[in-house]
C-alpha cells in the first residue's frame, strides 16, 4: 500500500495517468470499502484541488425506499441524503450516466450543498447493471470538468471493489 501521494503538474491527462497507479497502490491489499473510498476522495482532492470530492452510496431502508447517502468525502460539509432523480447526483443515479455540469446554476433542480460550487461532475459506480454509488466532484471554478475528467474518473470508479 502506498503511503505518500506524488502530486504531478501538467495537463489533466498527465495528472490522471500519474494518479491512477497511485490509487491502485492505495487500494492494494485493502478490502475495506470505506477506507478505499476515503483514500480515492483524498487523492483526487489533493491532486486537483477541487472544492469537494466524494461518494454518495445507494442505501435501502426498511420501507424499501432507496436514497443516496453521503459517504467518504473531502471538502465542506455535504448534503446527507439525495433522492433518486433529484439534483445532479440523483439524476446520474437514475439515468446511470456520467453528468458534466459546466454551470450548476443552469442545471434544473440543482441541489446547492455549497454556494461555492460553480461546476460539477457526477460519475455512477455501476455493478451488476445497478448503480451502487456515485462519485461527485464540485469545483469553485465554472466549466472545470470535461471529457478527459469523465474518461479517467470512469476508469477510477471501475477499480473499486464493491
Amino acid at each position: 500500500m502506498a503511503e505518500d501521494l506524488t502530486i504531478v503538474t501538467g495537463n489533466k491527462t498527465a495528472q490522471y495517468q500519474s494518479l491512477i497507479p497511485q490509487i491502485i497502490g492505495l487500494m492494494e491489499g485493502e478490502t475495506d470499502l470505506t477506507a478505499n473510498l476515503a483514500n480515492i476522495a483524498a487523492a483526487l482532492k489533493e491532486q486537483f484541488g477541487w472544492l469537494w470530492v466524494g461518494f454518495y452510496l445507494v442505501r435501502s431502508w426498511e420501507n424499501k425506499q432507496e436514497e443516496l447517502v453521503v459517504g467518504p468525502f473531502q471538502g465542506p460539509v455535504a448534503c446527507t441524503r439525495i433522492r433518486k432523480g433529484k439534483g445532479v447526483c440523483g439524476t446520474s443515479w437514475a439515468e446511470a450516466i456520467t453528468i458534466i455540469v459546466p454551470d450548476v446554476e443552469k442545471f434544473p433542480g440543482h441541489i446547492a450543498c455549497s454556494s461555492l460550487s460553480k461546476s460539477e461532475i457526477v460519475v455512477p459506480v455501476i455493478r451488476n447493471n445497478q448503480v451502487v454509488a456515485v462519485l461527485d466532484a464540485d469545483s469553485a471554478t465554472p466549466d472545470q470538468f470535461d471529457a478527459t475528467d469523465q474518461r479517467y474518473l470512469e476508469e477510477i470508479v471501475n477499480l473499486i471493489q464493491f
